[in-house]
């Protein structure tokens, strides 16, 4: 009877124990067959006010070891431009950086994967060896969503093959005037435009299901990314295009012109916003609760999470930095989600975490910020696979992707001028000749073919920062080999007139520049571009392709030329150019910005009272392909 006794006693524990383990293990938070609501609200209530801090935390690559991951309960790393493992790292050096930090963030209490970040804004463009498509401007000049979605598409694959899911992009700025030093990262002045290029999200992300519910994050799956719709709002408006300046406009005029592409963007399922270092009639976006949480959130039921951009919030300041503690206190109560550190995490998490205690940030709005967090990696299916997919290492700038951006360049160049008179049209080009020039600074240079935000933050100069085809390269594998090509990169007239060529392809332009870095007032063609188009163009039939990132000052020297066209910043895939000028492919491009006459018109805009370009909005002349 003892015997028996025991034995029951015994199965009674068993069973208690085995009830408690089961019940110790099951996390409805990390079921993935249960409703996403229902895992939200799981993995918020078991969280300390420190791991929901670190959620809010994104700091720079270079910090984010596995001790400060673990420590502060990182939510977030990003790399800057330029900060990279090694210069010529390529997709497994990337992804194994990556997963190192993973292993960190999920070595954690909760097991919570951090979601890493890179600026992705023309392909992959931070790493060696990826593809670089066309900048923005270059792409509103296809009017062709499609072509800007499959792009997305690539650009998600590559970003995927390197271990990131998460890139900072599309910009959908509206820049009403070209000498803001970001107007290349915006597809037009033209809201419409803009609305439609926002096809770069569901690119990313994949396409929203016909069912799904609007305003929601959504990313397909594991070959797409989280996507980030930015700069929020009115960043392209500034005062004289000033970077980081004041957006002096009435309400009405912001939701129509700047706003509006953001409810493209929330109804194809973006999963963040980015808040601009701009000023809407003086308050600052980054402290702008009314903007942010009035009508982002609320009003345009945006569900995904607001991130600041980097070091955003200490540019609530002036000067910056001059009052962190307030810089953090208004930017969280404003609304914003998630903080792009990127290097103090150390004071933001004590002072953060001292508003909570303090009830100066009440713990409902840390609780909405952690929420949308966790709703976007959720949906990302990052609890389920946090890792990088060795499959993927193949897709880093693979020859489909090179001719996908070798098409978006032909179908971004511009012709705005053929020939001196209309019946005798210069291009296309014959491909068999005796002696052809090719001159300019930015003929042989593939930093400059594809401008800033190339490899490092500001872009560089030269032919070996990425794997590509300079223009000049392209021209010489694109004739007759019987033709010799001459380059020469600042010839004299003398020079040219004794060299019996017969014809010039003159490539001039901007160098490489990003954002504050760009503002530009006089927006002239740097030395010595207008002296080349001089010296060649008055001595030989010219072609002259202008490398840019917004329309320049070129009427003083349109006269002399034969052909003109606008190439933008191309990026990698220089036989993009040589498809349209030799007649492979016919122009198709159409000006998705004004071009002026002279500075002293801008801002100057399609729509306008006094509009008097030297080029419309528009404009662009069509060719067909050689026979």
């Amino acid at each position: 009877m003892k015997v028996l006794h025991s034995i029951t006693i015994f199965l009674v524990l068993l069973l208690c124990c085995s009830v408690q383990l089961s019940s110790a293990e099951y996390m409805k938070y990390k079921d993935p067959k249960a409703p996403l609501k229902a895992r939200i609200a799981d993995l918020l209530s078991r969280m300390t006010l420190a791991e929901k801090i670190g959620q809010m935390t994104q700091i720079e690559r270079l910090n984010a070891t596995s001790d400060v991951i673990q420590n502060y309960f990182i939510g977030s790393v990003l790399s800057g431009g330029g900060s990279v493992p090694s210069p010529t790292a390529g997709a497994r050096e990337w992804a194994d950086h990556i997963d190192t930090m993973q292993k960190a963030a999920l070595s954690t209490r909760l097991s919570i994967p951090i979601i890493y970040g890179i600026d992705a804004v023309h392909g992959h463009n931070n790493v060696y060896n990826a593809t670089i498509f066309p900048h923005n401007v270059g792409l509103g000049c296809t009017r062709d969503p499609k072509l800007v979605k499959r792009i997305g598409q690539v650009t998600a694959l590559e970003a995927r093959a390197t271990g990131i899911p998460y890139v900072f992009a599309p910009c959908i700025a509206v820049c009403r005037d070209p000498r803001w030093g970001r107007c290349y990262e915006s597809y037009s002045e033209d809201t419409e435009v803009v609305r439609q290029m926002t096809e770069l999200i569901p690119g990313l992300q994949g396409d929203v299901p016909p069912n799904e519910r609007k305003g929601v994050p959504y990313v397909a799956g594991g070959k797409f990314v989280a996507a980030c719709a930015k700069h929020y709002v009115g960043d392209g408006g500034t005062h004289n295009g000033i970077n980081e300046n004041n957006t002096i406009i009435d309400f009405h005029g912001l939701l129509s012109t700047h706003m509006a592409p953001y409810y493209n963007a929330i109804i194809k399922g973006v999963s963040t916003v980015m808040v601009s270092y701009s000023s809407w009639n003086g308050e600052k976006m980054h402290a702008n609760h009314f903007l942010v949480t009035d009508f982002l959130k609320k009003k345009l039921n945006f569900r995904g999470f607001v991130i600041s951009d980097w070091q955003g919030i200490d540019k609530i300041t002036s000067p910056m930095g001059a009052n962190y503690s307030y810089s953090i206190q208004a930017s969280v109560n404003a609304g914003l989600d998630m903080i792009m550190i990127p290097y103090n995490y150390f004071d933001f998490v004590n002072i953060l975490t001292n508003f909570v205690k303090s009830g100066v940030i009440p713990m409902s709005r840390i609780d909405d910020a952690v929420r949308r967090i966790l709703r976007v990696k959720f949906i990302m299916g990052l609890f389920e696979n946090p890792y990088s997919d060795p499959t993927l290492s193949d897709q880093l700038g693979s020859q489909e992707h090179r001719e996908l951006a070798r098409e978006a360049v032909r179908k971004s160049l511009v012709l705005l001028k053929n020939g001196k008179s209309p019946y005798e049209p210069m291009l296309p080009l014959p491909k068999k000749s005796n002696k052809v020039l090719v001159a300019g600074t930015h003929a042989d240079n593939l930093g400059c073919q594809c401008g800033g935000w190339t490899i490092s933050w500001q872009g560089l100069s030269g032919n070996n920062i990425t794997v590509g085809t300079p223009i000049l390269q392209a021209i010489k594998s694109t004739v007759d080999p019987a033709t010799q090509v001459v380059f020469s990169e600042n010839p004299s007239a003398a020079e040219v007139k004794a060299a019996n060529y017969d014809y010039a392809i003159v490539v001039v332009g901007e160098q490489p520049y990003a954002e504050s870095a760009g503002d530009n007032t006089n927006l002239t063609i740097p030395a010595p571009g207008p002296d080349t188009i001089q010296n060649v163009c008055t001595s030989i039939k010219c072609v002259v392709v202008l490398i840019s990132g917004r329309p320049l000052v070129v009427e003083p020297y349109i006269g002399v030329m034969d052909a003109f066209v606008a190439a933008w910043l191309p990026g990698t895939e220089g036989l993009g150019v040589t498809d349209v000028l030799y007649g492979d492919y016919g122009f198709t491009g159409k000006l998705s910005r004004t071009w002026f006459k002279s500075v002293d018109q801008l801002p100057m805009n399609i729509g306008d009272k006094h509009y008097d370009p030297l080029f419309p909005f528009g404009f662009g002349l069509r060719t067909e392909p050689a026979c």
